[in-house]
């Protein structure tokens, strides 16, 4: 019998070698593996081929071995396992993850996330996320912007971000609206906010922007975000980035839209023939009443002078995008045009508008970016007169029988000194035509992997002409037998920034900033020409006999600045923002030319934390900031003594002192500290709160002097205004399926505004400064006026206190409010000039808003939004006219509104006193009588649209919409729109006179994308 090869203890001993020689080969060779590192380079791109800068790459399981990829979207990561998977994460793409499977070189393609996309926003020089923000700001995509037809792109803004107050322009085609951000930081200068388009400084408007090339719109508001741009940005910056070039395939889009427009009445309402007539006979003196026409069948003539002068306007416009090119190379070109006929009859507006951009990478190193819009604006004004539809006798015509216009005072008129508007309309016109050119040619160049040099260069010309002719027949030239009028206006601006950009990451440490040198300057130059004595028909100023006006004026001013702004984030838990900006401005006198402006601010992302584990918060963010703003005054030589040469002295001309220059004059500066939340709940609501406080000292304002030397105001820095607000953002996903979706949103904003500190000499007695008495805004006589008052809001109304009527005779009443035994007493009196004028009440809202829906069913799709605001006391000067009590018989009168009475008989507890004809009551003069809540709740957009699905037919989008605007109100205010509109100086005044009223909106619009 043979013996086993291997022994029983043999084959164990074997046995347990071989085990350890397997064990040992595996640990090895597993610490093999571990121990073996290589070094992972690559290069990210988005779905369209272009780099993506900023792209966080993790290995997975290892949070403190990352990168993050430069300008060219490269990283590199040194000592990354063989075997490792890498994870790829951006804001607005889909985060990825790579098996590197022992590649040191990947290619790496994000997609898009539509939803993550609306989390980038444009801040100052920058682009970040939302997660990364310490500031307080609104972002708006131009998707959300596309629901609106107007061609302002500063109405665009009405009731979108909390805090953000759009005073509308009038319904006038081509009209625009002025933006307010937070309150009123100043009680002399523009409260504009800056606007900034494309990284270039635009000024205080957004000029002839078409809103459809519109990508975003970034709303920046406290310190943190706007110190950056230190004296532009002491009332806020709007952001705005246009469309960009994109690689790909050609992309074709066209847009069309018509409609029609109708003017809104409001409550303003004026009588017609019969209800004139019946409310002259009511007059407490109507025995006096003495005209020829003053007969019963006067009640029968009623000429619509509203409806006169009206139609049913039009609005059409029409857009093309080419957009396209390869990663080398890509461009965009957009064409546009947008035409309106007024609501009311004779005003044409037609604007044009291009504009081309191109991005070229001919090498590795260098991007050049070249950039150039334009755009032209005419107008035609043979326009019936606005005041007329209001203010002119329904008794008297326009025209005749036969159809002709009625001559001036006509004896058919019981008006008959009157002048008839349509008369001169057969000759008198008036047209404009505008240009803007803006180019840039702007650049990168990469340096190393994180810094980047950038540069943008801008040059942009505009030019406005206007021309009128007034024929010798018409009333405005009879008396000079005719005349022409030329202007033109030439505006040039120059503006550069050279930037340092670094972009770097260790670890969970990240930083990017910017360090910058920024120069803008511009000159003005406009020339203003008149003639007179010419023949009817002759439209030029060659064949006038009589030079009238020959002016001109040239103007320059400049503004230099050196910034750095630096953002800081540990593991994306706790951020950090510093800047700091130095201006110089050519405004201010050698001892005070330059200012210094800063800001700090912090952020946590508590939803970031470790030990917040919460199945409800997505995200949870608490924001703090501090910082420094300025403003420049509106005058452009406040620190030089003038003379003005323009005055004669016996036929020779001379020089008289016109302003005493102050060098001491220094900047406006606004200290604002902020604290603000944001929350993300259930990946469906979102919720933003923002509390602020912003204090502006050293107030710019012209302090009146006793004028001994000819001059009437000095240039001073003589107070301070505080600002505290609260701001609100909800928006909630409330059904998220294949087939439905519905969201609403709402934001609100409040600001209480004081004035904390004046110029003066306290009183002796109660130690207060005395008040400075300020016009309402208008500039006519008779108007509503201000106080600044120290404790009170900047925006007080100044005026005799109405105390009602009279229940025993009708007659108007007012509060003396005179001084009894030291005390003062509320007695009431019938004399206007007894009346003390008294602050009582301001037209800064107590708060306003905005709320917004969008309904979704498969491929059709309802969005609303509203606007209201509560709160406010409005100076309504046209009641002083149409609701005079019988003071003015020269003009129509208004009805009166639900709730208002007239005194008719001893113990009436009427609203309105007596009338009388010729009334000399004075119940009509300037008064709180006329001021009114200006409280208001619009629906502001309504739009209905279908996308069809048509891309088997290779049309990428086809989409038909129906949309209407400003469908109705709901306010108590008797005028025409409690939204007044801005005046003509841009700035927000709370007193309305006749104005060109809102103008309802119902359009049909077709987007095609090949």
């Amino acid at each position: 019998m043979m013996r086993p090869f291997i022994t029983q203890r043999t084959g164990t001993s074997v046995l347990l070698v071989l085990l350890m020689l397997f064990l040992g080969f595996n640990v090895s060779s597993t610490f093999a593996q571990v121990s073996k590192t290589i070094t992972v380079t690559g290069e990210v791109t988005d779905d369209q081929g272009n780099p993506l800068m900023g792209v966080t790459v993790l290995v997975v399981g290892q949070s403190n071995l990352g990168a993050y990829t430069d300008i060219d979207g490269t990283f590199s990561i040194s000592s990354v396992p063989s075997n490792a998977t890498l994870r790829f994460s951006f804001v607005g793409m889909k985060t990825k993850d790579v098996q590197v499977a022992g590649q040191t070189k990947l290619r790496v393609q994000m997609d898009s996330d539509q939803e993550l996309l609306e989390e980038l926003v444009v801040v100052g020089y920058s682009t970040v996320s939302k997660e990364s923000l310490t500031g307080s700001l609104q972002s708006i995509s131009g998707d959300d912007l596309k629901v609106s037809t107007t061609p302002s792109v500063e109405n665009l803004l009405s009731s979108r971000a909390p805090g953000v107050y759009v005073a509308p322009g009038s319904g006038r085609p081509g009209a625009k609206g002025s933006v307010v951000i937070r309150g009123k930081s100043t009680i002399n200068g523009s409260t504009a906010p800056l606007w900034v388009v494309d990284g270039v400084i635009v000024g205080t408007s957004a000029g002839t922007l078409n809103p459809n090339d519109i990508e975003t719109m970034s709303i920046l508001k406290d310190a943190a975000s706007t110190a950056v741009y230190g004296s532009q940005g002491a009332n806020g910056v709007i952001v705005v980035t246009t469309k960009s070039a994109k690689s790909g395939k050609l992309s074709v889009n066209v847009s069309a839209n018509g409609g029609i427009t109708r003017l809104s009445h409001g409550n303003l309402q004026v009588m017609d023939g019969a209800e004139l007539y019946d409310y002259y006979s009511s007059f407490s003196n109507a025995e006096h009443i003495k005209f020829d026409r003053w007969k019963e069948d006067l009640r029968n003539s009623n000429f619509d002078w509203w409806d006169f002068a009206t139609q049913t306007g039009s609005i059409s416009s029409l857009d093309l995008s080419l957009n396209g090119g390869t990663d080398q190379i890509s461009s965009i070109t957009s064409l546009g045009v947008y035409n309106e006929e007024g609501a009311v009859k004779g005003y044409d507006f037609t604007r044009y508008n291009f504009m081309f951009k191109s991005s070229y990478r001919p090498t590795e190193w260098l991007t050049l970016k070249p950039y150039i819009s334009g755009s032209m604006q005419t107008v035609s004004d043979r326009q019936h007169s606005v005041a007329a539809m209001y203010s002119n006798l329904p008794w008297d015509s326009a025209i005749d029988s036969e159809g002709n216009p009625v001559p001036h005072r006509s004896s058919l008129w019981v008006n008959s000194n009157s002048t008839n508007y349509y008369y001169d309309l057969q000759w008198d016109k008036s047209s404009s035509v505008s240009y803007d050119l803006s180019g840039n040619f702007d650049f990168d160049v990469k340096l190393t992997n994180w810094l980047t040099f950038a540069s943008v260069n801008n040059y942009r010309y505009s030019n406005y002409s206007s021309s009128s002719y007034t024929d010798p027949r018409s009333s405005g030239g009879e008396g000079v037998n005719g005349r022409v009028s030329e202007y033109r206006y030439d505006y040039t601006r120059r503006y550069t920034n050279q930037l340092l950009r670094f972009n770097k990451g260790i670890g969970t440490h990240y930083l990017n900033g910017v360090l910058g040198y920024e120069y803008n300057d511009a000159r003005i130059r406009d020339i203003s020409t008149a003639g007179t004595g010419l023949v009817a028909g002759f439209e030029t100023l060659r064949p006038t006999t009589k030079p009238e006006k020959a002016d001109g004026t040239i103007s320059e001013w400049a503004v230099q600045s050196i910034f750095a702004n630096l953002n800081y984030s540990y593991d994306d838990r706790y951020l950090a923002q510093f800047s700091l900006r130095r201006d110089g401005a050519s405004n201010f006198g050698a001892n005070a030319q330059y200012g210094n402006f800063f800001s700090v601010s912090g952020g946590w992302n508590i939803h970031n934390e470790a030990f917040f584990d919460s199945s409800l918060f997505n995200a949870l963010k608490l924001r703090v900031s501090y910082g420094s703003v300025g403003n420049r005054p509106d005058a452009l030589y406040p620190q030089y003594d003038l003379y003005s040469a323009t005055a004669t002295y016996n036929g020779v001309s001379g020089l008289l002192i016109s302003q005493v220059g102050n060098k001491d004059l220094s900047w406006e500066k606004s200290y604002t500290a902020g604290v603000g939340l944001d929350v993300t709940l259930l990946d469906r609501i979102s919720l933003t709160l923002d509390l602020y406080d912003k204090n502006t000292s050293d107030l710019l304002y012209r302090v009146p002097v006793s004028g001994l030397n000819g001059v009437t105001s000095v240039w001073k820095n003589i107070g301070a205004v505080d600002n505290k607000g609260f701001e609100i953002t909800l928006n909630a996903d409330i059904i998220k399926t294949n087939d439905w979706d519905w969201s609403v949103g709402m934001n609100i904003g409040l600001n209480r505004n004081k004035v904390t500190s004046l110029y003066g000499t306290p009183d002796p007695i109660t130690g207060e400064v005395p008040p400075i008495i300020i016009g309402g805004g208008l500039g006519i006589a008779g108007e509503a006026h201000r106080i600044l008052k120290v404790g009170m809001d900047a925006d007080t109304w100044y005026l005799p206190e109405w105390a009602g009527v009279d229940p025993d005779n009708g007659s108007p009443l007012w509060y003396k409010n005179t001084l009894v035994d030291g005390k003062r007493s509320r007695e009431t009196t019938s004399n206007y000039a007894e009346a003390e004028m008294v602050p009582v009440a301001s037209y800064n809202p107590d708060f306003f808003g905005g709320l917004n829906t969008q309904l979704r069913w498969k491929n059709m799709d309802l969005s609303a939004i509203f606007g209201f605001s509560y709160g406010g006391e409005i100076y309504n000067y046209t009641r002083s006219e149409y609701d005079s009590d019988g003071a003015y018989t020269d003009r129509n009168q208004m009805k009166l509104m639900s709730g208002w009475s007239r005194w008719e008989k001893k113990g009436d507890k009427a609203t309105h006193p007596v009338p009388s004809y010729n009334n000399s009551s004075n119940s009509n003069k300037t008064s709180s009588r006329y001021l009114e809540d200006g409280s208001f709740f619009k629906l502001r957009n309504l739009s209905l649209g279908y996308n069809f699905d048509l891309k088997k037919y290779k049309i990428e989008a086809l989409r038909l919409s129906l949309t209407g605007e400003n469908l109705f109100t709901l306010t108590r205010y008797s005028g025409v729109d409690p939204e007044l509109p801005a005046s003509d100086n841009g700035s927000i005044i709370g007193v309305t006179s006749t104005v060109y009223p809102s103008t309802r909106k119902i359009t049909l619009g077709l987007s095609l994308t090949f």
